[in-house]
């Protein structure tokens, strides 16, 4: 998972065309709550943005790679282990918002 803490503004993720060109008219993810969430659920680029206005243009935008998932499978006591994700995570930029990324058995904590 990949937290972000913000004031006045939002985050999207995007598909890679609408991130090249800043675009936030078609978002996959939309979250404006100023503490979101956003769960990295397969491996792959994730494009994220800020939808206000500008902001992107200004910077405001970050790719983010998940080398691999770790799957969530059963222990016998019932539980699962694994079952919070990334294993491996690489940023290739970083927006001027606060940014926390949490990760379970994978030892990135």
């Amino acid at each position: 998972m990949i937290g972000f803490k913000y004031g006045k503004d939002s985050v999207m993720v995007v598909s890679d065309s609408d991130y090249k060109a800043c675009n936030s008219t078609q978002p996959i993810f939309f979250s404006n709550n100023g503490n979101t969430i956003f769960k990295l659920d397969r491996s792959g680029y994730f494009y994220f943005i800020s939808g206000v206005s500008g902001h992107c243009e200004r910077g405001q935008k970050m790719i983010i790679k998940v080398m691999a998932v770790e799957e969530a499978s059963p222990s016998g006591d019932g539980n699962t282990s694994g079952s919070s994700g990334a294993a491996s995570i690489s940023c290739y930029s970083i927006v001027p918002m606060f940014l926390f990324v949490v990760a379970g058995s994978a030892g990135l904590l």
